[in-house]
């Protein structure tokens, strides 16, 4: 096992990962994440192709002036044009003009690109190498020189592979990385063609040896596979993405290449203390580009570390290591207890302790719990994406479950609006809108409120009317807003009579939780779960306050 290597960790989501279908960043994007990728430590960040679209050259400029603190930012471009002379490539004068220390520049390695989608020959593809490695590094640049299809190339024509790669030798390139640009190696083949490009490297007697460096594509869903076994032969640069995010089915993902290469194999890849911030930057991006994160994705995901069956909860709540490879910790995850029709006993401790309550195995409410959560579950409930919902389950149960207000039944019109009209503004070419009015009666304090409100839908309209009629009495109600809504149809097979389940997610702006409602009316379901959603709400308030108010007595 490698012991305390150095990798350099290359991060290309800035331009190979937003080429993600349905992936658009703006400069602001680029730029914020660009600077957590600093602040984790990465020692590369690939900015973008200058020249390419006018953003990437407004990226480059605004980090002239406000420069990452510890990351090269490094300019990519393609080399020299056919039969162009390289002091007249608008390519490699807009890599310049980047002004960054670094250009990664990439050449075809494989002899059917060159003939195919260059339209030229052989040798002079050779030559658009050289002399595009050379003009940089007489330019003052550093050279990282990928070579694309290098896998492909070698394996089709050996030999012209490496006379591309001697190219960018003689012309001065320090890193050759090699790529699986098609993303379709596997990695007994990366480990074959990586070590004999090494053992080749050392036979050229240099004073300075280009080092080796890996570029790997998901296609056949290797690409970590892939770059840990290149790690292992000797690549010292890792190229890859956070999240894995890429062309087609994507780069090489970082939040997993990362802790398996230094908590498995012992590499240095990021400083010890900035391992534990990977979760949180690959959340971060993820809502920058404002795609959803990858729950079951690994170390990062939601449920990298999240324990369902009642054996494997019962084992880890003894020794974690029994069900977990890793500490969660260790990349900033947590350890999550799931509720399901799959608990034991131990699921309904671990659960209890998290909300903060007391409940012993040896109470009857223990065994009560569990036998109405898998009744519940097999109604059609699901738990482990509403834990709101079973937090206010189990504090009835344990007689904890304050009585904020009384629900004694709602009603909800609904009409189709012709155009122009309507709660909302519309424009006579926009289309009929829906209407609806909610009327709900509850009880405050003894008191019976009846009040209505409108909404763009039902369900809107339902959170207007209960707002309209709790807001006197919880002022607080207007910290909480709804951010997500989904509907399950449980038995398609009955029709119109199915059953529905809906789960509602409420955010503070600080934290979110889910509830969920059931009914074959998707109504009354939508009702059962915004009702809980403000009730938890309002109940973790009241939890936050009293902790302060004992923290300050103390």
């Amino acid at each position: 096992m490698p012991s305390h290597t150095q990798l350099w960790i290359y991060d290309t989501t800035l331009r190979d990962g937003a080429q993600r279908e349905g992936l658009s960043l703006s400069v602001e994007d680029k730029l914020n994440i660009a600077r957590r990728l600093d602040d984790l430590g990465i020692p590369f960040i690939e900015g973008g192709w200058p020249g390419a679209n006018p953003k990437d050259g407004q990226f480059f400029a605004q980090l002239q002036q406000q420069p990452l603190r510890q990351a090269e930012i490094v300019a990519f471009c393609s080399t020299r044009r056919p039969r162009c002379p390289v002091a007249e490539d608008v390519t490699l004068a807009a890599a310049l003009a980047a002004r960054t220390n670094w250009v990664t520049l990439f050449g075809k390695s494989w002899d059917l690109h060159v003939t195919e989608s260059l339209k030229t020959d052989l040798n002079e593809n050779l030559s658009m190498i050289y002399d595009s490695v050379a003009y940089l590094r007489k330019q003052g640049r550093r050279v990282i020189y990928d070579a694309e299809h290098w896998f492909d190339g070698y394996l089709n024509n050996p030999t012209y592979a490496v006379q591309t790669l001697e190219a960018a030798i003689r012309a001065g390139a320090e890193w050759l990385v090699l790529c699986d640009t098609n993303g379709g190696m596997l990695p007994h083949q990366i480990t074959d063609v990586v070590r004999t490009v090494s053992q080749w490297l050392t036979t050229l007697n240099l004073d300075n040896l280009p080092r080796l460096g890996i570029h790997t594509h998901n296609d056949g869903e290797m690409a970590v596979a892939n770059a840990v076994t290149a790690a292992i032969e000797g690549a010292t640069m890792i190229q890859g993405t956070i999240n894995g995010y890429g062309e087609r089915c994507g780069n090489a993902n970082l939040c997993s290449l990362i802790p398996n290469l230094q908590l498995k194999l012992g590499y240095n890849c990021l400083p010890a203390h900035k391992l534990a911030s990977l979760t949180e930057t690959s959340r971060y991006v993820s809502e920058v580009v404002n795609l959803a994160p990858d729950d079951h994705a690994p170390y990062v995901g939601l449920s990298a570390f999240a324990h369902k069956g009642g054996i494997h909860v019962s084992a880890v709540e003894r020794n974690p290591s029994t069900y977990e490879h890793v500490e969660p910790d260790a990349v900033g995850n947590r350890r999550r207890i799931v509720i399901s029709d799959q608990a034991g006993l131990s699921n309904v401790m671990a659960k209890a302790r998290s909300f903060g309550l007391q409940l012993d195995r040896t109470n009857p409410t223990s065994r009560h719990l569990l036998q109405r959560l898998k009744c519940l579950e097999d109604e059609g409930y699901q738990f482990e994406a509403a834990e709101a919902s079973f937090e206010l389950l189990m504090r009835e149960a344990l007689g904890q479950r304050p009585n904020m207000f009384d629900i004694h039944g709602f009603q909800v019109h609904c009409e189709r609006m012709p155009y122009g009209t309507g709660t909302v503004n519309h424009s006579p070419e926009s289309p009929a809108s829906s209407y609806s009015l909610a009327t709900v009666k509850i009880a405050v304090d003894g008191k019976n409120l009846l009040h209505a409100a409108e909404g763009n839908g039902p369900v809107e309209a339902l959170d207007n009317a209960l707002r309209k009629a709790l807001e006197r009495f919880y002022p607080e109600l207007e910290r909480f807003y709804l951010t997500d809504y989904k509907v399950r149809i449980l038995d398609s097979a009955a029709g119109t009579a199915a059953k529905t389940r809906v789960l509602v997610e409420f955010s503070d702006g600080e934290s979110r939780w889910t509830t969920v409602g059931l009914s074959p009316n998707i109504l009354e379901a939508s009702y059962q779960a915004v009702v809980e959603g403000l009730e938890y709400g309002l109940l973790k308030l009241r939890s936050q306050v009293k902790a302060k108010l004992v923290a300050c007595q103390s």
